[in-house]
């Protein structure tokens, strides 16, 4: 008996002890059952308001595929306008193509027409050429024994001239005067404005005389001629050079250049004048009259 009571403690003691868990175990159910059914509310109202979204999305989506089919249909009336008009000015720049290619056709003719025409036009021209070519270096030949033959004779004649000017002392005047001015402007830039030929001074009883003086404003030439120049010639026009001045002291202001002319110069006479600083005036190979050492003198 007491071992049957015993039992029957131990399984109430395990009865409550099973309520107990039993009833811990309901509560945390009951829990677990509130926090889903919470948890259930919530999906649930994100479901409602997803599905609302969709329902937007779609009622946009609708209005966007009638837009987009409302486009379509306006872009293919356009591209069909466009086709048509776009075929309508091939047909049109197909019948320029045609038109200008026949234009350029007959130009391309009448072009090759035009350039046989130029051509055989050249081609005489060119014969023609050849022949004035032949006539002009034959004229040419002509002319230049023309000139030998002019020079020859101006050399003769100016060798009979500067011969008879030796005879009647006329070197100054007929030789070296007239080449003076354009000689003194093309070697030494002056513009005569004084000149004279066998010029005379005497003062305090001493007489001086020059064959000839040129002056511009800032230089006075002194010009000595003989018709046979020497060596003593060239140191005569030196010493006279020294009392120039004194005897034409109007010219005090200008640079004082010595001219020795004469018909020709030997060639040691020339030397000599321009290691003298004198410069030699005569004929340069019987054609005109020259400076013959103007180089040799300014460097």
């Amino acid at each position: 008996m007491p071992e049957i009571e015993k039992r029957v403690d131990d399984l109430e003691t395990l009865l409550g002890r099973f309520i107990v868990h039993t009833d811990i175990a309901l509560t945390n159910l009951s829990r677990e059952i509130d926090r889903l059914s919470k948890e259930i509310d919530r999906v649930g109202m994100k479901v409602e308001a997803l599905s609302e979204e969709m329902r937007v999305f779609k009622e946009e989506a609708e209005r966007d595929r009638k837009a987009l089919h409302e486009k379509m249909e306006r872009f293919r009336e356009e591209a069909e306008r466009d086709r048509k008009v776009l075929y309508e000015r091939t047909e049109a720049l197909s019948e320029e193509m045609r038109v200008f290619k026949d234009e350029a056709e007959r130009d391309r003719k009448a072009l090759y027409e035009k350039t046989k025409a130029f051509q055989d036009e050249m081609k005489a021209f060119k014969d023609e050429m050849k022949e004035f070519k032949d006539e002009m270096k034959a004229f040419q030949d002509e002319m230049k024994e023309f000139k030998e033959e002019m020079r020859e004779e101006t050399r003769k004649k100016n060798k009979e001239w500067s011969n008879l000017a030796k005879k009647m002392g006329t070197i100054v005047e007929d030789l070296i005067a007239p080449a003076l001015r354009p000689v003194l402007k093309s070697y030494f830039n002056c513009d005569v404005n004084i000149e004279g030929q066998r010029l005379f001074r005497r003062r305090d009883g001493e007489t001086y005389e020059v064959d000839a003086i040129a002056a511009c404003d800032d230089k006075v030439f002194m010009i000595e001629v003989r018709s046979t120049p020497r060596d003593r010639d060239i140191d005569e026009i030196k010493e006279k050079a020294e009392r120039f001045f004194y005897f034409f002291p109007e010219f005090k202001d200008r640079s004082l250049i010595l001219i020795f002319g004469s018909i020709t110069f030997p060639e040691k006479i020339v030397k000599y004048a321009t290691r003298s600083g004198i410069y030699v005036m005569g004929w340069r190979e019987w054609e005109y009259m020259d400076i013959l050492n103007f180089k040799e003198i300014n460097g």
